[in-house]
C-alpha cells in the first residue's frame, strides 16, 4: 500500500505546479470520465501492482500486464459497442499467443506461482482497458496534459491522506536501505508515472485504445531484458513470443474500420 500510494503522491505533487497553470483551462464537464481515469487508470493499478509484486516475479507481472489490450477490447465490446476490425481481433490473438508462450515456458517448468496475486495484477490491466476506453470515447479533445494532471489532483490528496497516518516517513528517514527504495519510488512515478501518463493519453487519441494498449505486449520483454541481466532464464521460445507479439501489434496496427 506504501509503495502504490507513494506512487501516486509523488507524482501528484509533480502534477500540482501544472494543474495550477492550466486550471482555467480544465473543462469540469468532464469530471465523471477524469474520475474513472485517475481511479482505473493510475490509483487502483498502482496498489494492485504493488500488492501483486509482492509475491510476484516482475517477469511474471510483466507477461500479464500484456493481458491489457485483451481487456480493453473485451470492455469496447460490451461496454461501448465499437466496431472492431477482424485484424483487430486476430492482431490481439496472435500476441496474446505470444505472451503464453512467455508464460509457459519455464526453466523448471513449472507454473508454481500465486494465482490470487496474479489475479490482482489481471485486474490492473482490466482498470487500464477501462481508463483506455474512456480516454477514447469521452476525453478524445482533452489536452493529455489536462487529463493527467486532473486524474492524479482527483486521486493524489487520497494517497496522501493515506501515507500521512503510516509510517512511511519513519521508515524512510531510520530504516537502513529505505533510502534507496525511496529513490527507486520516485523513479517510477516520475518516469513511469508522470511522464509515461501525458504520453501514454496521447497516442490513445492519435490511434485508438486497442491499438494503444498493445504497446504493454512490450512489456514482457522489458522484464524478460532485466531479468536476464538479474540471472533469470531466458530461451529461444521467448525470442519466438517476441516475434508472435510484434506481428499482433502490426496486425492491430493495419486493421481496416469495417465492423465483425
Amino acid at each position: 500500500m506504501q509503495v502504490g500510494t507513494g506512487r501516486i503522491m509523488i507524482a501528484f505533487i509533480a502534477f500540482l505546479p501544472l494543474f495550477l497553470y492550466h486550471y482555467k483551462a480544465v473543462d469540469w464537464s468532464n469530471l465523471r470520465p477524469l474520475i474513472i481515469v485517475g481511479v482505473c487508470g493510475s490509483g487502483l493499478p498502482a496498489i494492485l501492482y504493488a500488492t501483486g509484486q509482492s509475491q510476484l516475479p516482475s517477469a511474471i507481472a510483466g507477461v500479464l500486464n500484456s493481458l491489457t489490450p485483451i481487456c480493453t477490447l473485451v470492455i469496447s465490446i460490451l461496454f461501448f459497442t465499437k466496431r472492431i476490425d477482424i485484424n483487430q481481433i486476430l492482431g490481439v490473438s496472435i500476441g496474446l499467443i505470444g505472451v503464453c508462450v512467455i508464460f509457459f515456458i519455464k526453466e523448471n517448468g513449472s507454473l508454481a506461482f500465486p494465482f490470487l496475486y496474479a489475479g490482482l495484477i489481471l485486474l490492473g490491466s482490466i482498470c487500464y482497458g477501462i481508463s483506455a476506453n474512456t480516454v477514447s470515447h469521452y476525453l478524445s479533445q482533452v489536452k493529455p496534459i489536462l487529463i493527467s494532471t486532473v486524474s492524479f489532483v482527483i486521486i493524489g490528496p487520497i494517497a496522501l491522506a493515506y501515507l500521512v497516518t503510516t509510517d512511511f516517513i519513519d521508515i524512510i528517514l531510520h530504516t537502513e536501505g529505505a533510502m534507496i527504495s525511496f529513490y527507486a519510488l520516485m523513479i517510477l512515478s516520475l518516469v513511469c508515472t508522470f511522464f509515461a501518463n501525458i504520453l501514454f493519453f496521447k497516442l490513445i487519441q492519435i490511434t485508438e485504445p486497442i491499438f494503444s494498449t498493445t504497446v504493454s505486449y512490450l512489456i514482457p520483454f522489458v522484464a524478460l531484458g532485466w531479468g536476464y541481466i538479474d540471472g533469470e532464464y531466458i530461451s529461444t521460445y521467448h525470442f519466438l513470443a517476441l516475434i508472435l507479439i510484434l506481428g499482433g501489434i502490426v496486425i492491430v496496427k493495419s486493421a481496416k474500420k469495417k465492423q465483425v
